[in-house]
């Protein structure tokens, strides 16, 4: 059981469990990385830290994500993560598109698991939660990818994937952070933002619209116009920019930023997803704990891999087949929650954590 669980450390990190242990006082923000259906595979990891590791914590603890990181943390930050955790898998899970699938569909088909799993009158529950504090990022477009026109989108991304080769810098002539934060907290992070930033504090007004947006994929679903409290304009996925956040976090030690993480790769921005030299800078990650399956567990699973969005085209017309699939490889799951918490409180993890920095990817 304990070769299915990687625990991969920043260099600061990597001390500081190696001779103490972790502890969830040690933990002082918890990241989610985008990435559609490859989430279900830490949930129930995602389910024993919340409902589990963290019960009896008193400190804040500040939550940041983008697209579905984000939706999995504001699950976390209602008062029973389990139950919540369990609806947004089962409600993502269970998508279907009858005929050709649009922008517009994808749309409702999110508003409905946005709906049944964040209704308006449950909002002031996240932002009233004695611990936890959540935040997120979307991105304001400019120019052309703002518009809701494929032919033109499509340009516009395709241009922005063209030069994000030469320069990720450059992506900032497309598009802007929007960091949402929790008003009670404003953490110090993208104090060094290498994009034009701007901060909205969350509350019930923008809420939903921001999580909306934080997991409008372009191209795939239609934008989010004008979110209460932000600068007019569309919104669309912060994974665009921050596909695995990493760049976040401020320099002064602040203590470990726990990573529940699908994936032995931070990719920085979604359009870096195909150039293998471009990953998260050691000095961004020198505080992280990546919480990763091990290639071993991965193999086990059906078909011998993670969910993906790509299922969606793969079981075309074979929505059980792909629910199955599905629901399989999150229950599987349960095997790295186990490890977790045999590892933390046992101490073992003190021998088990290796240097992200060397780890291959």
């Amino acid at each position: 059981m304990n070769g299915d669980l990687l625990f991969l450390a920043g260099k600061n990190a990597w001390k500081r469990i190696h001779d103490g242990g972790l502890g969830p006082e040690d933990v002082s923000v918890v990241a989610g990385a985008a990435g559609a259906a490859k989430w279900l595979i830490i949930s129930e990891l995602d389910k024993v830290i919340f409902s589990q590791w963290f019960k009896d914590r008193v400190k804040p603890l500040l939550l940041y994500g983008t697209s579905i990181g984000s939706w999995k943390l504001a699950s976390a930050a209602l008062s029973d993560p389990v139950s919540a955790i369990n609806a947004l898998a089962d409600a993502y899970i269970h998508q279907k598109y009858n005929g050709r699938v649009t922008p517009k569909k994808v749309k409702e088909e999110c508003r409905k698991i946005l709906d049944a799993c964040f209704p308006k009158e449950r909002i002031s529950e996240i932002l009233s939660h004695p611990v936890m504090r959540f935040n997120l990022t979307a991105v304001r477009c400019r120019g052309v990818t703002g518009s809701e026109k494929t032919p033109v989108q499509f340009l516009g991304m395709a241009l922005a994937f063209m030069l994000n080769r030469a320069s990720r810098r450059l992506l900032s002539i497309f598009f802007e952070r929007a960091f949402f934060y929790d008003p009670r907290e404003n953490p110090a992070f993208f104090q060094q933002s290498e994009f034009p930033l701007q901060r909205v504090p969350l509350d019930s007004d923008n809420f939903r619209h921001a999580l909306l947006a934080t997991g409008s994929i372009p191209l795939v679903m239609n934008g989010i116009r004008d979110i209460s409290g932000a600068q007019a304009g569309i919104y669309r996925d912060g994974g665009i920019l921050d596909y695995h956040p990493s760049s976040f976090s401020p320099k002064q030690d602040s203590g470990i930023i726990l990573y529940p993480h699908f994936s032995t790769r931070l990719i920085p921005g979604w359009f870096d997803k195909n150039i293998r030299r471009r990953n998260a800078d050691p000095e961004h990650t020198k505080d992280m704990l990546m919480v990763v399956p091990s290639p071993e567990f991965v193999s086990r699973l059906p078909y011998g891999r993670i969910p993906d969005r790509a299922d969606f085209k793969t079981f075309d017309g074979r929505d059980d087949e792909r629910i199955t699939f599905w629901k399989e490889a999150a229950s599987q799951g349960k095997r790295l929650a186990d490890t977790f918490m045999e590892s933390v409180l046992s101490g073992s993890i003190r021998t088990q954590v290796r240097h992200l920095e060397t780890y291959p990817v």
